[in-house]
Order: structure tokens, then sequence, then C-alpha cells
């Protein structure tokens, strides 16, 4: 898919954290490991440990349409390896 600005809404469905201003990618492919910067943040910046197993996030394209969604879990394992 082409570049373009995408949006990496947080949530675990009682809570959000929205991405209002979005982000520019060159490239789709760059989208998983954006989301897994994005989930890593949130996770950050909260004090304390909480229990992030229903946490997502969950990312659009300008237009609204869904282009991926990962769970924090994954987005963990995958800023480990990176």
């Amino acid at each position: 898919m082409k570049a373009g600005t995408y949006h990496f809404h947080c949530t675990d469905g009682e809570h959000a954290v929205l991405d209002r201003e979005g982000r520019y990618l060159r490239a789709r492919n760059d989208l998983q490991a954006e989301a897994a910067r994005a989930a890593r943040a949130i996770m950050d910046r909260v004090a304390g440990r909480l229990d992030w197993s229903a946490w997502i996030v969950d990312v659009h394209d300008a237009e609204g349409r869904r282009a991926l969604t990962l769970d924090f879990e994954a987005a963990a394992v995958a800023q480990q390896a990176a």
C-alpha cells in the first residue's frame, strides 16, 4: 500500500487513547513496527504494572479504514525482538 497518514488508537474496550494527529509512514510495511512503538509508549507512560492482555493498537488510515490490529502482548514481543 502507498505512503500515508495512519492513526494508532489504543484501547481495551473500556478505555481509549486516541491518536488524533496520526503519523506519516512511507510504506505500509512499517505499520506493525509503528504499532508496537505506540503500544510500548503507552505501557511506558503508565506508572505501575497493568494487565495489558485486553489492550490493542487499532490502526486506521486517513480515510478511517482499519489497516491493522495488534494486541499489546504481541507488540511487547515485537519490541523486544527489535
